[in-house]
């Protein structure tokens, strides 16, 4: 078998795998809120966010294009050293992006998936290239919308339970936690479908990326079959469950009545869907849990665990040095061999 098409077929595997793991690393992001105040069952929430999440994933492609073009010119990949150094640029970046969501999900750290992919392909990249490979522009555009989201959501948040608490200061208190409670079912639908459209589109993008570095497709539209099996990745991962993270977003943040979780999700699924729409990646992890930090501060800043909040925060920070040190070093063993 020609090599360039095996590294091509491993590309999309890995891809498929990464897709399958970002659904149950990132299942929590979804339905921690609504497994925690007892809205939903945890297998019903599973599983109902493996559906939405897959109707989410075959309805956009905005950002599964960004992705293909915005770190590295992808047809610049296959003119490194050769045609097939790019495609091994793509597999060092997947199997990276891969150990690092396995190690942060068996320690239930919510980390991002998105900063762990788009890390390990800039640090594939320069390994391969140098720092001169990178399109910059792009890179940065991404770079700020992974910065700036996780503010918006944490304001967004805020914003959002403080005015529940003007609207709602004169109602029963159990008759508006049992309301909120049937709400969450809503909600909770809309943040699965909301990930579905940015988080499954990643996989898309960078098995496009493959598939242009390989020779085997000239555009950076998604081809339909790419769209349908990263979407069909991501909802079986998502059925699996990430049940460690459900746990640390769920409770280790913020003890989360029903009138949190709803004003959790309806802030962090506007910011997601908003950067959906303008074609930006942004990080899922990062908002829903930036946003239950805000709705936390709104309610009551003590309530709010902030030594697990640090912890979080720290492993967003190193989450990208670390996936590009890692896809550098892959990227050399692999050389090695192919």
């Amino acid at each position: 078998m020609d090599t360039i098409l095996l590294i091509t077929i491993l590309v999309v595997m890995f891809a498929l795998v990464f897709d399958f793991i970002n659904g149950f690393h990132d299942t929590a992001n979804a339905i921690a809120t609504s497994v925690s105040t007892r809205a939903l069952r945890p297998r019903t929430a599973v599983y109902m966010a493996a559906v939405m999440n897959f109707i989410g994933a075959i309805t956009f492609v905005g950002v599964a294009k960004a992705l293909t073009k915005d770190i590295v010119d992808p047809f610049s990949l296959n003119s490194f050293d050769g045609d097939i150094t790019g495609s091994v640029v793509i597999l060092a970046a997947l199997l990276s992006a891969i150990t690092w969501n396995l190690v942060t999900w068996y320690f239930g750290i919510p980390s991002s998936s998105s900063h762990t992919l788009i890390g390990s392909v800039a640090g594939a990249a320069i390994a391969a290239a140098g720092f001169d490979v990178l399109n910059y522009s792009g890179f940065i555009k991404i770079i700020q919308a992974l910065i700036f989201s996780p503010l918006l959501a944490f304001a967004g948040g805020f914003l959002m339970m403080s005015l529940f608490k003007v609207l709602f200061k004169d109602m029963n208190l159990y008759r508006t936690n049992k309301g909120f409670r049937t709400m969450q079912i809503g909600t909770a639908a809309l943040q699965s479908f909301t990930h579905g459209t940015n988080d499954a589109q990643k996989a898309m993008g960078i098995i496009t990326l493959a598939l242009i570095a390989g020779g085997l497709h000239h555009t950076d539209d998604i081809p339909f079959w790419v769209r349908f099996t990263a979407a069909c990745a991501m909802g079986l991962g998502t059925s699996v469950g990430g049940y460690k993270i459900i746990k640390t977003v769920g409770g280790k943040i913020m003890k989360i009545r029903p009138v949190n979780g709803v004003a959790a999700d309806l802030a962090s699924a506007s910011i997601i869907f908003g950067a959906t729409l303008i074609h930006l990646p942004v990080s899922t992890t990062h908002v829903i849990s930036s946003s239950i930090m805000g709705v936390g501060t709104a309610h009551r800043v003590k309530g709010v665990k902030w030594g697990m909040a640090r912890k979080i925060i720290t492993t967003w920070v190193i989450t990208m040095p670390i996936s590009a040190v890692m896809a550098a070093a892959i990227y050399f063993i692999l050389s090695l061999f192919f």
